[in-house]
């Protein structure tokens, strides 16, 4: 036990960390590593690797993704700024080699061999996106004279054009969303929201008439008789098959011929073995963690922590929702991770540090008023009862 007279770093932390978002990420970090014996032992088989091939490797990752996720919780607000800005610089470098020496697959060319792994630069994108979009925000409204919207359009350019450029338009819908939302978020007028919401359909039409992939994956949502739609079929099946509790763990005959069972249709196999109620509560630990990431966001006295708290959690949210969405069949498939459950390193750290920068900036913390510092220390006994 930690007394609360301690006043060293972990004992602050300890005593000023949101528990129950922590309770939340470690449960879902952990619950990604159970389910994946569940759904990725016949990808392993069909591919012919050792039958816990996935499931080694998300457990190897747990470990540093542990370490990402404490560590940026300690962080204050201004290192979480500075350390997004070095992910962003850095991510934006590697964006661009994955168009040059990236490894191609189904068309795109999204990830980057590393020491025996592959790295997709895109993943640890979007918190530093995220967190900058928040920062040039807050310090527009708080100095007239900072062209912070300015440079909020020039980021998203940038990262939108290296994204269409891979191609990703999963990914890049995903910032866009946010990106918008921050907007939202920040005050502007209905005027500019109409704008951006023109600007985003006409984005959708450009995008399902000039890129064919998306053509065809809307024609196969729209009209699944216009094409190949094996894998969403068999993931409806595996809801059926699974019912209310599931056919148990290990159970599940339709995962093994789920293409994709191990990453963007792992929730499919959670419904089969487990059944309706274990998505239910699965959905419930997600919806949770955006609630109350956004309650925080709306009492936070500082611009900039209250922008990035509510754009990381509808990041966390958002994701999580279109991935849940493809496996029922309620909009066409986006290739998207379930934070923290699918398979995957370069999604599980990235969800580590969505999660680490969440928790630091809901912290609590001495609030400001007029200009002073509140005289009473949010570490004090009384206040932590």
């Amino acid at each position: 036990m930690v007394s609360r007279a301690d006043r060293s770093r972990f004992a602050e932390w300890l005593w000023t960390v949101d528990h129950y978002l922590l309770a939340c990420f470690v449960m879902l970090m952990v619950g990604g590593v159970v389910l994946s014996f569940a759904a990725s032992p016949p990808v392993a088989e069909r591919i012919g690797v050792e039958t816990f091939f996935f499931v080694k490797r998300q457990a190897l990752f747990l470990i540093p993704a542990l370490g990402v996720m404490l560590a940026g919780s300690l962080m204050p607000p201004r290192m979480v700024r500075r350390a997004a800005l070095i992910v962003f610089v850095v991510s934006l470098v590697l964006l661009v080699a994955t168009l040059f020496i990236g490894m191609e697959a189904k068309g795109a060319r999204r990830w980057i061999y590393f020491a025996g792994f592959s790295l997709q630069p895109s993943e640890f994108l979007k918190p530093a996106f995220v967190v900058l979009i928040a920062f040039l925000l807050s310090e527009s409204g708080r100095r007239r004279e900072v062209p912070g919207v300015l440079f909020a359009f020039v980021l998203f350019a940038i990262c939108a054009a290296l994204l269409i450029a891979q191609p990703d338009f999963g990914q890049t819908m995903l910032l866009g969303l946010v990106w918008a939302g921050l907007f939202f978020l920040n005050g502007i007028s209905w005027l500019i929201v109409v704008a951006l919401g023109l600007i985003g359909v006409i984005g959708l039409f450009a995008a399902y008439a000039l890129l064919p992939h998306v053509t065809t994956r809307v024609d196969r949502f729209l009209d699944p008789g216009s094409g190949d739609t094996y894998q969403i079929d068999t993931a409806i099946d595996s809801f059926l098959a699974g019912g209310w509790f599931g056919r148990g763990p290990g159970e599940g005959t339709v995962k093994r011929i789920l293409p994709d069972s191990h990453t963007d249709f792992i929730f499919a196999v959670v419904g089969e073995e487990f059944g309706v109620i274990a998505c239910l509560l699965l959905v419930s630990v997600f919806a949770f963690i955006v609630i109350r990431g956004l309650r925080h966001a709306s009492r936070d006295q500082d611009a900039f922590s209250r922008l990035a708290t509510a754009g990381l959690v509808v990041l966390f949210g958002l994701q999580a929702t279109i991935n849940l969405a493809v496996n029922l069949h309620l909009m066409p498939s986006k290739g998207m991770t379930l934070p923290f459950i699918s398979y995957g390193g370069s999604s599980l750290l990235s969800s580590a540090m969505t999660a680490g920068a969440i928790l630091a900036l809901t912290r609590r913390r001495p609030q400001t008023s007029r200009g002073e510092v509140v005289t009473v220390s949010r570490l004090s006994p009384s206040s932590l009862m």
